[in-house]
């Protein structure tokens, strides 16, 4: 959701902007194959109620469609999500991080897929271009682990603790699914302070290659 934010407040900026996209795991120690349907695992973690689970989830769902997205909570599959970072990570040695991220969320909030199946990672790899013997060797290998670690350590340094998190030329950061609004004014506002300020007149002598010139009074 917060990602369909930032894209929708990339079209309102005229200005080039590059998005990367890092790794994170909510839960690091998760099995890949759990039992437990995401109202019971929101009911046990915040202590609360099926019901005050599903109500707090319906109100992230009408939210998700309020930005054009179609979440089916009810028979989305929990399960640990390296491999799948392993997977957009690879992609991003292709040039397909973008296309392989929106691929993954897609499948794991849409369409119920088991994001932490290798055979469901290779085939949604392939969709979006990626070779499927090269994804399977990949995901047979420990290939690419050390880059999701790269990022999870980077995010422990800047006291990252939930996701979605967006950070802005590494001086603003906004957490959670901000609206659209609040990602165009951050970005208005990173752009205005690097853009270059002149401070003196035309006065001053003026120096290149072939040599200087005094100003005319």
């Amino acid at each position: 959701m917060g990602k369909r934010h930032l894209e929708d407040a990339i079209k309102q900026i005229d200005h080039p902007i590059e998005v990367t996209y890092r790794c994170y795991e909510l839960d690091p120690t998760a099995g890949r194959d759990i039992k437990e349907n995401i109202y019971e695992a929101l009911a046990k973690k915040y202590v609360m109620s099926i019901e005050q689970a599903k109500a707090n989830t319906e109100r992230m769902v009408q939210m998700a469609k309020a930005a054009g997205l179609d979440y089916h909570m009810d028979t989305l599959i929990l399960t640990n999500t390296f491999d799948a970072h392993r997977v957009t990570m690879f992609a991003k040695k292709h040039g397909l991080m973008k296309e392989m991220t929106e691929r993954i969320l897609h499948a794991y909030f849409t369409e119920s897929k088991h994001i932490g199946d290798h055979k469901t990672l290779t085939d949604l790899a392939v969709e979006v271009g990626l070779d499927r013997a090269a994804v399977e060797n990949m995901l047979a290998s420990d290939e690419m682990a050390n880059e999701v670690r790269a990022d999870e350590q980077a995010a422990q340094q800047y006291r990252i603790t939930g996701v979605p998190f967006f950070l802005i030329n590494k001086k603003y950061a906004l957490s959670g699914a901000q609206p659209t609004e609040a990602f165009v004014q951050a970005m208005r506002k990173v752009i205005q302070e690097d853009e270059i300020v002149v401070l003196n007149n035309d006065d001053g002598i003026v120096c290149d290659e072939n040599g200087c010139e005094i100003p005319k009074k």
